[in-house]
């Protein structure tokens, strides 16, 4: 069953104070219709609404006759603002669902999702239970090993909802991988070739450049961050070529039809960092989203499951939607990653590189990337911005092809809101 947009059916401004305390925004109501199934984030726009007072703090409620239930909320402030929110799941025949945002300047928040973060890294916990860790600094392969392999800017370890750690550094057959990083590998700036992402070749490297924002919060925590992709070869030293943006966003789900998950988005936003432009040459490797699994999972107890029904044997090179990645460990069940794509995305259905299974001596170990630079070029011009969207649904235990698709469409096709003034 694939899910359709959910259609905001009204939303009414008012200004009438309900108690001393609290000052109605705005009411709305909500095909529920198609929120039966599982948990997914809603967003409205709040541009042109008066909500920004000095004081207040927003609060939502659902409305059932006389029953007013609370449901957390969240603004993403900005040129274009949004209130977020996660509806209950429900299945109870009501499919127009009404709600009411108010003011109030008495309510304390309370974040359901917490950023930390030290000189070396940021983690980001929902309720209390880590998800991932993004590495500020530099970190170094070991001793033995050279330093060119030494990079920031990189997730690992990501953690599945039980606490198993999904994600690899610096394996000895590959010491340039990085848990889920960025793998640029071909490319082409100011007359020569450079890979910024086989450190050990010393063409160029990518590194933490700051945050834009660390956010903490009821329904969704994060962080923006800006990262360089830094060429070595550069007449009078190194220098900056391409500029990038990651916006990792965890929403505070941990439930879907019954699995335990958490989801997590990741946009990319790329763009030149001079007045010189960039290719991203057409290779089997390169893209927005790369992925090495914990060395747990062989070809004797991990998956690969594409949205058009290919495997391990013959998913490399294809073009998928989505792709469900997982294996088991030893002392704790199984686990996996929904990696989903955004029709947005250069080369949607994007192609995909996915290890075959004898890869690594016959091992079969897991390597997967988006990759839509895999049979075309792609020159990205200064002055201009490149966004990929991604999202994760990562899960302990197994899930079936038709909630994948689910939870794809849930990404693919976010609500859709129209407000009537």
């Amino acid at each position: 069953m694939i899910i359709n947009k959910i259609m905001l059916c009204t939303f009414l401004l008012l200004s009438v104070r309900v108690s001393a305390q609290e000052i109605v925004v705005a009411k709305f109501a909500m095909d529920g219709s198609r929120l039966n199934q599982g948990q997914t984030p809603v967003s409205v726009s709040l541009d042109g609404i008066n909500y920004n007072t000095d004081r207040g703090k927003l609060r939502l409620f659902e409305i059932n006759g006389k029953i007013r239930t609370e449901v957390s909320c969240q603004l993403e402030a900005g040129n274009a603002p949004k209130l977020w929110w996660i509806p209950e799941a429900k299945n109870n025949g009501i499919n127009i669902r009404r709600f009411i945002l108010v003011n109030d300047s008495t309510y304390v928040v309370k974040n359901h999702v917490t950023a930390e973060l030290s000189d070396k890294v940021l983690i980001i916990s929902k309720n209390n239970e880590k998800v991932l860790q993004y590495n500020v600094a530099e970190v170094f392969p070991p001793d033995t090993v050279s330093s060119l392999f030494k990079r920031s800017a990189f997730i690992h370890p990501l953690w599945s909802p039980s606490g198993n750690i999904l994600t690899r550094i610096n394996p000895p057959d590959h010491r340039h991988h990085m848990g889920i990083w960025n793998p640029w590998t071909k490319t082409h700036f100011e007359g020569h070739s450079t890979d910024f992402w086989n450190l050990g070749e010393g063409q160029g490297t990518v590194r933490f450049a700051g945050f834009n924002a660390v956010i903490s919060g009821p329904v969704f925590g994060g962080f923006k961050v800006r990262q360089e992709h830094v060429d070595f070869q550069s007449k009078g030293g190194d220098k900056v070529a391409m500029n990038e943006v990651w916006d990792v966003r965890i929403w505070n789900v941990g439930i879907y039809d019954g699995v335990r998950v958490s989801v997590c988005d990741l946009t990319t936003t790329l763009s030149c960092a001079s007045a010189s432009p960039i290719t991203l040459e057409a290779y089997r490797y390169g893209g927005g989203i790369g992925f090495r699994a914990n060395e747990a999972w062989t070809n004797k107890n991990s998956w690969v499951v594409t949205s058009e029904g290919k495997g391990r044997a013959d998913a490399d090179g294809s073009r998928a939607r989505w792709c469900n990645v997982g294996g088991a460990f030893p002392e704790n069940g199984t686990s996996g990653i929904l990696f989903m794509s955004n029709p947005s995305n250069r080369e949607f259905p994007e192609p995909m590189r996915v290890w075959p299974e004898n890869s690594n001596g016959g091992r079969g170990d897991l390597f997967f990337e988006f990759c839509p630079i895999r049979n075309r070029s792609w020159e990205l011009i200064p002055g201009n911005e490149y966004v990929l969207k991604y999202r994760m649904l990562v899960y302990d235990g197994k899930i079936d092809s038709e909630l994948a698709q689910r939870v794809w469409n849930d990404f693919a096709n976010p609500p859709f809101v129209t407000v009537e003034k």
